[in-house]
């Protein structure tokens, strides 16, 4: 017949505790990981706003390009041209319940048009140049815009150069060019 032993084994008493100190470690990782995965998370949508920015430009940009291929007239006569700028005009003719000239009607689309960019894009800028009166014209139009990172290394901006981080240093300049010829 077996003996029972009425002490306790020691192999058990020596681990006391042990599986507490295993506990605490466990969520010292998980905490880790969850941190870890947090901000990979605000990196990601931060990523994802520059994204959303590109997008929306290049759309910009063609929505524009259309315009000027639609209207040829006031294209080849280089009513769509405009100087760099940032600031949107309010149009001078409602073409929507009015028949427009061509020139008129080139005023009401870049109004539109820059209204459109200056509500979407941070910091927006714009130019919208033709290489002149020659057959094809062939139009250049540039949007710029400050995509909002918080930590960018670059040097501050350079207005002559249009390289580098805005005024404040929170942001970088990007750009998108594209260009349409128009044919008479």
């Amino acid at each position: 017949m077996k003996q029972f032993s009425s002490q306790p084994n020691r192999a058990v008493t020596g681990q006391a505790g042990f599986s507490m100190i295993e506990v605490l470690v466990t969520l010292l990782i998980i905490s880790l990981a969850l941190l870890g995965t947090a901000g990979l998370q605000a990196y990601s949508m931060r990523l994802n706003q520059g994204g959303q920015f590109r997008t929306q430009a290049v759309f910009m940009v063609a929505d524009l390009a259309e315009r000027i291929e639609a209207n040829k007239p006031g294209a080849v006569a280089g009513n769509y041209a405009v100087a760099n700028s940032g600031v949107a005009i309010a149009p001078s003719t409602a073409c929507i319940d009015a028949a427009c000239g061509p020139a008129a009607l080139a005023g009401f689309d870049l109004a539109q048009w820059q209204n459109v960019v200056t509500a979407t894009l941070p910091q927006s800028t714009w130019t919208v140049a033709h290489d002149g009166p020659a057959n094809p014209i062939t139009y250049t139009l540039t949007i710029g815009w400050v995509d909002r990172q918080v930590d960018t290394t670059n040097a501050a901006f350079d207005a002559g150069a249009q390289l580098g981080s805005n005024v404040a240093g929170t942001g970088e300049r990007f750009f998108y060019t594209a260009t349409r010829t128009i044919f008479n």
